[in-house]
């Protein structure tokens, strides 16, 4: 069996996934996320427990959550950057995928203890302050939309990103459920209001978490990356000049950003040159965002491959 290997590296991944900012950039904007939302989470709690607002100290939880969560997804970006070793021969790409379910999971136990907090406020309810409320909630919207700007350009090609522009994105609309909640208490007195905000805001969590906690477990997997269709990779390889079958196809996530790619192709009149897997490295990473491609040519196409024998797709 003839074989032919080919490893590429360095090509944008062209418009199916736009390359994330430089690791400057994203240091930046984690450090500045982390320091805003450290301060407001502060003041949050300090004025939940003084106005008595069950929505406050929810929001503040949230709120916390998420800095835990920028904390793993800025240590995860710092380890994807490490250059590979003898024992890691990927680097640490990888732990972006693990602070990506870390984050996901983190946010259902908060969404879990707010949950449980709410019901217990529903069956004792406490005054409430609706001024401190909407004022509070008022600077958590400043706070996370600004935070959530930060990562907006990255979050379209990265899922790490896209966790920590989710959470401070949903905690900027959760932020403007409480100013709602705090002018309702101020104008009719209706203090249920705040419980029932906070089960909205848990509602708000789960919702936008779901696909995050979907998509990284999927990748944790090993799963085929989301915008790329393997029946697709497949009609383009098999429609290559000189390539009579495709065997023993994957595609996998090697970080939230980086996708590799491992096939045989069967071409009975011969080993290509290395124009064509340099040119088929190119059509891979530009057609359908996978940068890291294996290819391996096998000549003799009545020898059967092993791996073809046993089902490999």
């Amino acid at each position: 069996m003839s074989a032919g290997h080919h490893h590429h590296h360095g090509h944008d991944h062209g418009h199916h996934h736009p390359a994330p900012p430089a690791g400057g950039n994203v240091g930046r904007a984690f450090a500045l996320a982390v320091a805003f939302n450290l301060v407001f989470v502060v003041t949050e709690v300090a004025a939940g427990f003084l106005s008595g607002s069950m929505a406050l100290l929810a929001d503040a939880g949230h709120n916390l959550s998420d800095v835990l969560s920028l904390l793993l997804a800025w240590g995860a970006s710092v380890l994807s950057a490490r250059p590979p070793s003898e024992r890691f021969t990927y680097g640490l790409k990888s732990s972006s995928i693990l602070a990506a379910i870390a984050n996901a999971a983190l946010l259902w136990v908060a969404v879990g203890a707010i949950l449980v907090e709410t019901i217990r406020r529903f069956a004792d309810p406490a005054p409430v302050t609706g001024t401190t409320m909407m004022v509070v909630a008022g600077i958590g919207i400043a706070v996370n939309a600004l935070s959530a700007l930060l990562f907006a350009k990255g979050s379209k090609s990265d899922l790490n990103l896209r966790a920590a522009f989710i959470h401070l994105l949903a905690d900027a609309v959760v932020s403007v459920g409480v100013v709602i909640a705090g002018l309702v208490i101020l104008v009719t007195g209706f203090e249920l209001i705040d419980p029932i905000t906070s089960l909205v805001i848990t509602a708000v969590i789960a919702w936008s978490s779901w696909g995050l906690l979907r998509d990284s477990l999927r990748m944790g997997m090993l799963g085929v990356p989301e915008g790329i269709d393997v029946t697709e990779v497949r009609a383009h390889l098999e429609g290559l000049p000189g390539v009579a079958r495709v065997h023993d196809l994957h595609i996998w996530p090697m970080s939230t950003t980086d996708t590799a790619l491992t096939a045989h192709l069967v071409m009975p009149a011969g080993m290509p040159g290395d124009a064509f897997l340099r040119d088929l490295a190119h059509e891979l990473d530009h057609d359908f965002g996978i940068g890291h491609p294996t290819i391996q040519i096998e000549a003799d196409g009545d020898c059967a491959c092993p791996l073809e024998q046993a089902g490999a797709i």
